[in-house]
This record gives structure tokens, C-alpha cells and sequence, in this order.
């Protein structure tokens, strides 16, 4: 995300040259670091760094490839062997959910199409999740599937298409506005299962972001994109560890927020989420080029054996 440096914030300001806060037991000035602020919260008076002359960036080394030659060593690949590469995201969620991380999942409406809501209901209630990021379609078709058994109209259970099925995602936004929030159709005991119901049960802080396509929205959905952007940095300050399942969007806006250390997986069945992921900055991203049904259907298995 575009941001300025701030220097100098604190009482006293630079002393000639010198960033510094002078405080009331001490006339020395004492080094202040600088510090990212979000163009949307520059104000005036606030002394920020202008152009690139003197200023020095290190970025964080990414992990070494051995050799001079090698295949498949991009970050995006469709044949790279998939199942080593979910057994290591397995040992980093058990290892984060061990060592008190904290996980983030950023989710797109596909994992509930493709079938995969059991899947991430069976990582949140084995607490490897620990945040939810997602739009409003996300949390929709979630409650449509467990009011109605349908994800935009066709069942889950045989892909048949059900009758009058396009209002369902509509009649489940509906009986949740009633409810007042997604929480309160929980206690009400009108939401029973799916995603948004396990992450109320299990305490999963979730954050549903907005955008100009949504129906309803949700009572949940923050409409305004700066206000969610703000909530999200506040929640993403103790993030180590993060899955971004088959949302191109969500995934670029999140990937641009987080600090460059945190690991981030991207999964998506379309190689250009990812690359455009990359490109927007977020190189730590590791790329997997899957179906979402499949690759979480594995994790699970994964965890479950590492477990044991």
C-alpha cells in the first residue's frame, strides 16, 4: 500500500537535523524511528520524506536457491509437486498454531462453490485459524449453503440446479439483516453451521470488506474501503503466518498491507493471481496453482496426520 515516512513525530520534532524528542527530564534528543503512515492519514505538519535521494531500502532476503540451474524454481508453477508443498504449508500451520501465532486466512466465494466450507470449518475449529478476511459474497453464499443447502442457486450435495435457487443468496442476506448481524443469527440459533457460523463459536476475529457489486450487503460488510482498510491494518498487526485461498482481489489488497516477514501462501487456480500478487510488491508470496477443493481437502489431511 502507498505510503510516506514519517520522522520527527513526538515533542520537540528535529533538533538541526538530528530526529528527536526532548522530553521533560532531559535537554539530549533522543532518536525517534521512523515509520510508515497510510497516504490516507498524512496530515499537515507532519514531516515526511521526499524523494529517493539518501534513502536506503533493505529488503528482507528471500530464501536461497541452491545451484546455478534449476526447473521449477519460479514462484508460480502448475507442476510443481503439489503434495510437498501442502505438507510444508501443513507444518507451518501447525508450527504457527503451536509457537502462538497467529494465522490469517483471505477467502473468496470459491471455497464455498467448489465444496471446500467443510474443509476450513475443520481448520477453524482446530484453531488454525485464527483471523477471516473476505468480501461480502464469502459470508453470502456461506449462509446460503447452510439455510438452503445451495451456493448462487445449485446444491452442493449434487450440483442440481434448485428451483427459483437464484434468490436464495438474496433470502439468506435478508434473514440475517433481520437478525441484525451475523452473531446475532447465531445466538438466535437461525445460522446453524458454515464458515461465518464456526468463526463466531471459535472466536475467529473476521473482517468482511466491501465493494461496489455487492447485493444486500451483509449488516457485517463495511461499505467504506477506507475504513476498512484502517480495520484491517489494525488487525493484521499480529499476523505470522497467511493463506490467501482463490480471491485475486482480497488477496492483492491484504498481500499490499502485510509487513514483507510474514509468510504468505496464495492459492488460486488462475497463475495470474499470483503473479499479479508478486508484482504488486508482495514477494514473499508463495504460489500454488491448484483447485481450492483439493488443496484444502489435503491440508486437513495433513494437519489431521501431524497430529497424531
Amino acid at each position: 500500500m502507498a505510503c510516506g515516512i514519517l520522522v520527527g513525530e513526538g515533542i520537540g520534532g528535529p533538533v538541526s537535523g538530528v530526529v528527536a524528542n526532548l522530553t521533560p527530564y532531559t535537554r539530549h534528543p533522543i532518536p525517534i524511528s521512523p515509520r510508515c503512515v497510510p497516504m490516507t492519514e498524512v496530515r499537515t505538519g507532519m514531516q515526511i520524506v521526499t524523494g529517493h535521494a539518501g534513502v536506503r531500502v533493505i529488503p528482507v532476503e528471500r530464501a536461497k536457491v541452491r545451484g546455478d540451474f534449476n526447473f521449477m524454481t519460479s514462484g508460480v508453477s502448475t507442476e510443481k509437486p503439489k503434495g510437498a508443498l501442502v505438507q510444508e504449508i501443513a507444518r507451518d500451520l501447525v508450527r504457527n498454531r503451536r509457537g502462538g501465532g497467529q494465522t490469517l486466512v483471505v477467502g473468496g466465494p470459491a471455497i464455498v462453490h467448489t465444496g471446500s466450507g467443510p474443509a476450513l470449518c475443520q481448520l477453524i475449529r482446530g484453531h488454525y485459524v485464527h483471523k477471516l478476511f473476505a468480501g461480502n459474497a464469502l459470508a453470502t453464499h456461506d449462509i446460503e449453503q447452510s439455510l438452503f443447502g445451495t451456493s448462487l442457486g445449485v446444491h452442493l450435495s449434487d450440483a442440481s440446479i434448485a428451483e427459483a435457487g437464484h434468490e436464495h443468496h438474496l433470502r439468506a442476506i435478508n434473514r440475517i439483516r433481520r437478525c441484525g448481524s451475523i452473531r446475532n443469527a447465531v445466538d438466535q440459533k437461525v445460522l446453524k453451521s458454515g464458515i461465518m457460523f464456526e468463526c463466531v463459536r471459535n472466536n475467529v476475529d473476521f473482517l468482511l470488506a466491501g465493494s461496489i457489486r455487492d447485493d444486500g450487503p451483509l449488516p457485517d460488510v463495511i461499505t467504506d474501503v477506507l475504513e476498512a482498510q484502517r480495520q484491517m491494518r489494525e488487525k493484521i498487526r499480529d499476523v505470522t503466518f497467511c493463506l490467501m485461498i482463490a480471491t485475486m482481489l482480497h488477496s492483492v489488497a491484504v498481500g499490499n498491507l502485510l509487513p514483507a516477514w510474514v509468510k504468505v501462501i496464495c492459492i488460486d487456480i488462475n497463475p495470474s493471481t499470483v503473479i499479479k500478487l508478486s508484482d504488486r510488491g508482495s514477494f514473499q508470496t508463495l504460489g500454488i496453482v491448484t483447485d481450492v477443493e483439493p488443496f484444502l481437502r489435503a491440508l486437513v489431511q495433513e494437519v489431521q496426520l501431524m497430529e497424531i
